[in-house]
């Protein structure tokens, strides 16, 4: 099959080329429940850009080269002898972790955390390629209103947005506020989310007038540029007081120190973005009681819940498509701020 297949790490992001398409052997099925599915679409991820710095090698082992893509959605191509929900044909969503469902973090619904699992794209091969190899697990089953090639990142960036955004909508109320740091690929489906799952104001801070004007077709109540004002912004907006909840989709350069600052006293500041660091001073967390919540990948059960969500058109995505064999220029796109919303890539 062909795939776009990383060879080396580019700390410094500098080469014209990230990834090589090229042919590699077919996936095959090694246990009673794998499943192969044929790729649909793959997501392009911010995550593919801090594997291809390196900065995952010390969280998974992995040997290069290896294929990314961890936001995958295609049809049923071929089932181990124990798979009994699926056939071959079928349209089918993939939940990022391949578990045994034996451990007790799984049996309790929480994968992202099993005591064994895959990874596809992270920590084994991914979907960058024509063909993945999964577990029946993982799969979840599209409805008619769903092509593939539309839904792959929900997988990742929606599902992940999901995740933040629920936990947000459980304690936001009519009145109330929230921000959103950042409308881009996870943001605008943050956003999205919010508004089906709750009533409270939603503030969208980017720094580009393209995120903000996504922002505000997703259900942006208020758009704030990220000029170097936004706090004072935020604050205005709210009275003075900050937000109930921040949710940050950028985690690094400045957004850390000023998301924490946006966020009200007795507030949740939601990290979803990763690369920053967070720096407090212990009697800062004491006197205003601000909770700080670290967001992984969704549930299974959460990914059911957003494909109900986009199956009733209440959630969609914003894509722009690549053939696979065009891989290095959707990840340079990305890396340069060129996508409005989420890259796919088709085989």
């Amino acid at each position: 099959m062909k795939a776009a297949v990383l060879h080396a790490y580019d700390e410094k992001l500098s080469s014209d080329t990230f990834v090589h398409y090229e042919d590699v052997p077919d996936p095959k099925i090694e246990k009673a429940t794998d499943v192969i599915v044929r790729i649909g679409g793959a997501g392009v991820c911010r995550t593919d850009l801090h594997v291809v710095e390196g900065i995952w090698r010390s969280k998974v082992d992995v040997t290069l080269p290896y294929i990314m893509g961890h936001e995958n959605a295609g049809w049923v191509e071929e089932v181990g002898s124990a798979v009994t929900g699926f056939k071959v044909g079928d349209p089918v969503i993939c939940h990022p972790l391949v578990t045994s469902g034996h451990c007790l973090a799984c049996r309790r619904g929480d994968d992202m955390h099993a005591t064994d699992s895959k990874f596809p794209g992270i920590n084994t091969n991914g979907g960058y390629a024509q063909y993945l190899l999964t577990g029946e697990r993982s799969l979840i089953k599209l409805p008619k209103s769903l092509a593939p090639k539309d839904v792959a990142p929900y997988t990742d960036a929606g599902l992940t947005a999901y995740r933040a955004a629920k936990k947000a909508s459980r304690h936001l109320l009519p009145g109330q506020y929230v921000v959103v740091i950042g409308a881009g690929g996870l943001g605008h489906i943050g956003i999205q989310v919010l508004a089906a799952l709750c009533a409270a104001e939603i503030i969208v801070v980017d720094r580009a007038e393209t995120g903000l004007a996504l922002a505000k077709e997703c259900g942006a109540h208020h758009l704030v540029r990220a000029d170097g004002g936004e706090v004072d912004s935020v604050m205005a907006l709210t009275g003075g007081r900050g937000a109930e909840a921040v949710i940050d989709f950028v985690g690094e350069g400045d957004a850390v120190a000023k998301g924490l600052a946006m966020t009200a006293n007795g507030g949740f500041y939601y990290i979803v973005g990763y690369g920053g660091k967070i720096d407090l001073p212990t009697i800062d967390m004491i006197t205003s009681e601000k909770t700080i919540v670290g967001n992984l990948v969704g549930t299974y059960p959460e990914l059911v819940e957003l494909m109900a969500l986009a199956d009733r058109g209440l959630v969609h995505l914003a894509t722009k498509e690549y053939r696979l064999r065009d891989a290095n220029e959707a990840l340079h796109d990305l890396h340069h701020g060129r996508i409005r919303g989420r890259a796919v890539l088709i085989p």
